[in-house]
């Protein structure tokens, strides 16, 4: 009879015919698992699977326009508009990683890179010591995503159904911790507020029984509260990061009932490869940390030039790139009735922000010796507490529809116009 003949070599067979795997199929094989695509196929997904991605011819145009230093405003629309493919390329990578990971490291990676753009730019002005920037840009990211975002999910579901249902104990657990977090952000202000009075009282006290008319100013006053505010603001950076790993606990493992949707939901296919999937992730955080810097360092000048308040820049401007995928995944999820995945989108992104992304920079400033506390300025720490305090009062009979959509929205225009005009 003929010898058959196999395409394998002998020289990769023992004495027992089993055939032995060569080190570029070992290679291959730890890289790419049968069952997920291939590199090509996975980056094809990742770069041609949205029209979003035409907006990438940016970020070339971002690194040109700060090179050659162009006008400010140029500077800043090109890597404004660069950051918004970004932000979306940030949250596909994350959530291909998502699916193959488990739902304990899915959350774990969706705390860390859930929020990635809202802690580039605020790294890169916390480095560039913008603190008024840090602190406006992470309040408009909480506020954007509980009452723009939220209310046009809201809205947007109201239109279509004319109510619409979730579950009310997990929302307010979160509603709860969202609650938690901003009264962390008003006692600072408490305690300057006091400490504040107590300097006005003790520099005309001081005044009045100085000797040789030699006038006290209090000065060291003003040192011993910025001492204190640095004290309170990172022990409670610690003690919320804290928190905020305990709340993941409850929301993964031991109460992941809870958060559990009524809805069946289709199982997703992945269309990138893990390796493939954390590679992107990496690459796009890298390129996203340069359009930021660009971006950070181009608001100063574009303000002043174009009459633009630093605080609407920081407040409104900037949220709208960091929060643009998240708007539009939470409403596409409203109009089909999956108010759970909303709520989990809008409350536990802001919940991330500020028990997770706030204490993380004190945490990085207290590093790097730059000063960043949790004291913001008396209006808004009031605007934070409304906006909170009217969101609690919507979600907890866990129904919603679209007047109470229109009040969220309503309340963020008039806060928009509040900072506008600040």
């Amino acid at each position: 009879m003929p010898t058959t003949t196999t395409d394998r070599t002998p020289l990769l067979e023992n004495g027992n015919g089993v055939h032995h795997r060569t080190f570029r199929e070992r290679f291959t094989d730890a890289f790419h698992a049968e069952d997920e695509p291939s590199w090509l196929v996975s980056y094809k997904w990742f770069l041609f699977g949205s029209w979003l991605n035409i907006l990438l011819v940016f970020v070339p145009l971002s690194i040109v326009a700060h090179q050659l230093h162009w006008d400010a405003a140029l500077r800043f629309s090109f890597s404004f508009v660069a950051i918004m493919p970004l932000a979306a390329l940030l949250g596909t990578a994350t959530d291909q990683l998502s699916l193959k990971l488990g739902q304990t490291l899915s959350g774990l990676l969706n705390a860390s890179f859930g929020n990635a753009v809202e802690i580039i730019v605020g790294v890169a002005a916390l480095l560039q010591g913008e603190y008024r920037i840090v602190q406006t840009s992470l309040l408009g990211s909480i506020l954007s995503n509980l009452l723009l975002v939220l209310g046009c999910s809201f809205l947007a579901g109201g239109l279509k159904y004319p109510e619409s249902n979730f579950q009310v104990t997990a929302a307010q657990a979160s509603s709860s911790l969202m609650t938690l977090t901003c009264i962390t952000l008003v006692i600072p202000a408490a305690y300057h507020g006091a400490q504040s009075d107590g300097k006005k009282v003790d520099a005309t006290v001081s005044a009045l029984f100085s000797t040789a008319g030699q006038f006290v100013d209090g000065g060291d006053l003003v040192d011993d509260t910025t001492h204190g505010l640095r004290i309170i603001s990172r022990g409670t950076s610690i003690i919320l990061l804290l928190v905020y790993i305990a709340y993941l606990i409850f929301q993964l493992k031991t109460h992941a009932y809870l958060f559990k949707s009524s809805v069946v939901h289709e199982i997703e296919t992945p269309r990138m490869n893990v390796p493939a999937a954390a590679f992107a992730l990496l690459l796009v955080t890298l390129i996203t940390s340069f359009c930021a810097d660009y971006l950070v360092a181009s608001i100063d000048e574009t303000a002043t030039r174009y009459g633009i308040p630093k605080a609407f820049v920081g407040l409104i401007l900037l949220p709208i790139v960091a929060n643009a995928a998240e708007h539009v995944t939470s409403v596409w999820m409203a109009l089909k009735n999956k108010m759970e995945l909303t709520i989990g989108i809008c409350v536990g992104s802001s919940i991330q922000i500020a028990a997770f992304v706030v204490p993380l920079l004190v945490i990085i400033g207290w590093i790097t010796h730059h000063d960043l506390t949790l004291f913001f300025a008396d209006f808004e720490t009031i605007v934070l507490f409304v906006s909170v305090l009217l969101v609690n009062f919507l979600i907890q009979d866990g129904k919603s529809n679209y007047m109470e959509g229109l009040m969220l929205v309503a309340l963020y225009l008039v806060i928009a116009l509040a900072f506008w005009v600040s």
